[in-house]
C-alpha cells in the first residue's frame, strides 16, 4: 500500500506541513517522487512515522529520534516493546490519579473515607514517571536497574509527611545554595550547608549512600545540560558551583 503525503497525514492524524518538515529534516524521507511531483509513503515509512509519533508521545525530541531510528542498532520490535512498557507504565500513572480523583470526590461527598496516604499514591507514582522520562535512560545506565528500582520503591513507600518532608528539605537545597553562590566560596559554610542537605535530599531516595555515587551525581549535574539548565536558571554556573562544593564536602 503506497500513500501521497495528503493520505498518509490523514491517516496518521498529522499534517501535510509536518510531514514536509520531517522530509525536509531528513527523519522521514518519501520512498519516492511520482512523475506528478508528489511524495509517494510506502510501508517502511509508515513504520517509520509510527515510531516517530511513539516517541513524540514520549516526549522525546526530534533530534534524539533521528539518532534513535536512523541508528545501524535499531530494532523495528524491540522498539515496539518499548514503547508498550512505558506505555503501560504512562497508562498506570493516569489510572492512578483517575482513581486518586474518583476517590477524593467520594470522601468529600461523604460516601468514603480517604486516607492521607491515599491521597498523594497518584502524585508519588507522577513524580516516579517524569523522573523516569527525563533522565531514567541515563541514570539506569549509570547506576544499574536494581538501584533506580529500589529509589523508586522508596519514592513509592513515602508517607504523605515524609513526601512533605523531601518537598520541604529540596526547597532548602535550592535556597541554602542560591545563598552559597553569591559567597564565591564552595568550601565555605553555606556552601558546605548546601551540599549536606543536598545528601540528606538524595537519601530520601537511595537505598544507601556513598561518597563516590554523590560525586557522581554532582558531576553529573555539570556533564548533563538538563540538570545544568535546572541549577543555572537563575544563577549560571550554580551546577559546577555545587559540584565543586560537594566535591570538597567529602573529601
Amino acid at each position: 500500500m503506497e500513500y501521497t503525503v495528503q493520505k498518509l497525514g490523514k491517516m496518521a492524524g498529522v499534517s501535510t506541513r509536518t510531514l514536509r518538515y520531517y522530509d525536509e529534516i531528513g527523519i522521514l524521507k518519501p520512498a519516492r517522487i511520482n512523475s506528478s511531483g508528489y511524495r509517494i509513503y510506502g510501508k517502511a515509512e509508515v513504520d517509520r512515522l509510527q515510531q516517530i509519533l511513539f516517541y513524540r508521545e514520549l516526549g522525546v525530541s526530534l533530534e534524539s529520534i533521528m539518532d534513535i531510528v536512523s541508528s545501524k542498532s535499531f530494532d523495528y520490535a524491540d522498539a515496539l516493546r518499548a514503547h508498550r512498557k512505558k506505555l503501560l507504565a504512562k497508562r498506570e500513572q493516569l489510572d492512578l490519579l483517575i482513581a486518586n480523583v474518583d476517590k477524593t470526590l467520594a470522601a468529600e461527598e461523604g460516601r468514603i473515607v480517604m486516607s492521607d496516604k491515599e491521597k498523594f499514591e497518584g502524585f508519588k507514582q507522577k513524580l516516579i514517571e517524569e523522573n523516569e522520562k527525563k533522565y531514567g535512560e541515563e541514570i539506569r545506565a549509570k547506576y544499574g536497574n536494581d538501584r533506580v528500582d529500589k529509589s523508586n520503591k522508596k519514592v513509592k513507600n513515602m508517607t504523605e509527611e515524609q513526601y512533605a518532608a523531601v518537598e520541604k528539605l529540596s526547597a532548602e537545597v535550592m535556597n541554602t545554595l542560591r545563598e552559597a553562590f553569591k559567597t564565591g566560596d564552595p568550601a565555605g559554610e553555606l556552601a558546605q550547608k548546601a551540599a549536606d542537605l543536598h545528601r540528606q535530599w538524595l537519601c530520601h531516595f537511595w537505598d544507601s549512600y556513598t561518597k563516590e555515587a554523590h560525586a557522581g551525581v554532582a558531576q553529573m549535574y555539570v556533564d548533563d545540560e538538563r540538570f545544568t539548565a535546572y541549577y543555572d536558571k537563575e544563577q549560571p554556573g550554580t551546577a559546577a558551583f555545587l559540584r565543586d562544593a560537594v566535591f570538597i564536602y567529602i573529601e
